[in-house]
């Protein structure tokens, strides 16, 4: 459903009259639009605290992107800065700056404790208000839980409230502030979330905060298909977010089983078809829906790389009022069926090496939300499933989870507007998502190169102001 009120606001009377009012005034956010499309281009600010342990790997990445890099300069907090690479051109930080970044990204694995934490204000102080709209900020720190000194601790984790209130004082202009936090020795690790964080395909994806462990050598993957050769099975495919994961995985060179129940399946079909997809009509609540499943990938093909769990249900009533059928449905479908597919899938031997499974959460499940205390509970019970699976999965495997906020689907449009308008604005872009901005998130995560994301949960949801 089209946002009249984020295109009103864009006119020059609809700015006019957001202004005085006192109005939000979101801004269209720019989404990856080409395959061959740079992850990055403008001009990009590296800075780095002493002794970080990132800085090289951001500057190869970063100058092998169409990007224009400079360094921070003239701060002897930052002096590092220039290890970015003969790529980027000195900046001094103590003159004035006359150009507008599309992002500024920051290695603070250098902090020993937390009077370091004085080159984040002396690299961004200076610079944050020349980000450009729709621009990125990155910020690299050491994961605290790695940390043995509670003084360095301290300072890592500091950067997570830094990032979040960053994300809300740039997200009026349609940018965003996120955070990886990267276990020692995982600096390989970092390029497909570098590259994804600064990218157009993150676009509604803020205030995040993503550990990179060190996990198995990264795989190599091509930047325009890095899923060619895939086998992808996505559950709740028939329209939406899981018609959009189908869509966007093809995209990116994996063949899509998409899996819905038999009444969707004419819809599943034509979703399928111009991906040249498979369709598997099955309800995944069925006991014997996982070896009916695991039956389907060994007729078609040998095996299986990405497992993406998006099917899902609402029923709602407040608990009291709420009929025992609407409990244990929605935690059938949303919760217990994933883990009965994921277990009979790794049983026969079907998940392939180096293979991903996401699973979708919610906002609701972080946060809770009135009527929907089943929903709730099964969207956080994914949660806990995924840490937990993510410390047993072997053989390069990883799980992880999208937890997405307020999407434009046709389940949001059907809701009473002053409700549908206050779920798009409850957000540091203030708008509503769109089903690929979720897609997207699932694609990196599916990425080769991907190999030290595990056991993640990344909201989608533009900074949702509630929840954690």
């Amino acid at each position: 459903m089209s946002d009249r009120y984020l295109k009103f606001v864009n006119t020059p009377f609809g700015k006019t009259a957001a202004q005085s009012l006192g109005l939000p005034a979101p801004v269209p956010l720019k989404r990856w639009k080409r395959a061959d499309q740079p992850f990055i281009e403008g001009d990009v600010l590296i800075g780095a605290a002493n002794s970080s342990k990132a800085i090289s790997t951001i500057g190869k990445v970063l100058g092998a992107s169409a990007a224009k890099l400079f360094h921070a300069s003239a701060m002897d907090t930052l002096n590092d800065s220039a290890k970015s690479g003969n790529k980027a051109e000195a900046l001094p930080l103590n003159a004035d700056i006359d150009r507008k970044f599309s992002a500024l990204v920051f290695d603070a694995t250098g902090m020993k404790d937390t009077t370091d934490l004085k080159a984040v204000y002396e690299f961004f102080h200076p610079t944050i208000r020349k980000l450009a709209g729709n621009g990125r900020v990155l910020v690299i720190g050491q994961d605290p839980s790695t940390c043995r000194q509670p003084a360095k601790a301290a300072a890592h984790q500091a950067l997570e409230g830094f990032v979040r209130s960053v994300g809300k004082e740039v997200g009026k202009k349609g940018a965003t502030a996120n955070l990886l936090w990267m276990a020692p020795g995982a600096e390989q690790q970092l390029e497909s979330s570098i590259r994804f964080f600064l990218s157009p395909r993150s676009a509604y994806v803020s205030g995040q905060v993503t550990r990179i462990s060190k996990g198995a050598t990264a795989h190599a993957s091509n930047p325009v298909a890095p899923l060619a050769g895939k086998i992808a099975l996505v559950t709740g495919a028939s329209r939406g977010i899981g018609a959009s994961i189908a869509e966007t995985l093809s995209r990116d060179g994996a063949t899509v089983i998409g899996l819905d129940i038999p009444p969707a399946l004419e819809d599943l079909q034509k979703v399928m078809a111009p991906i040249k997809g498979k369709a598997m009509a099955c309800d995944i609540t069925d006991e014997k829906a996982p070896k009916q499943i695991a039956d389907f990938v060994k007729e078609h093909f040998e095996g299986i790389d990405l497992v993406i769990h998006n099917a899902g249900i609402t029923r709602d009533k407040t608990l009291g009022n709420m009929p025992e059928h609407f409990w244990d449905m929605t935690i059938a479908v949303n919760l217990t069926a994933e883990e009965l597919i994921d277990e009979e899938l790794m049983h026969q031997e079907l998940l392939c090496e180096n293979g991903r499974i996401v699973c979708i959460s919610s906002i609701s499940g972080i946060a809770g939300n009135f009527g929907q205390t089943n929903y709730s509970t099964a969207k956080c019970g994914v949660i806990g499933y995924v840490e937990a699976m993510a410390k047993q999965v072997k053989n390069g495997v990883t799980i992880n989870a999208i937890a997405p906020g307020f999407i434009e689907t046709q389940m949001t449009a059907a809701m009473p507007i002053t409700i549908r308008e206050a779920g798009r604005r409850m957000n540091s872009l203030s708008q509503g998502g769109l089903p690929v901005d979720v897609a997207e998130a699932i694609a990196w995560y599916c990425n080769p190169a991907s190999n030290g994301v595990n056991g993640n949960v990344v909201r989608v949801c533009g900074q949702s102001l509630i929840g954690k």
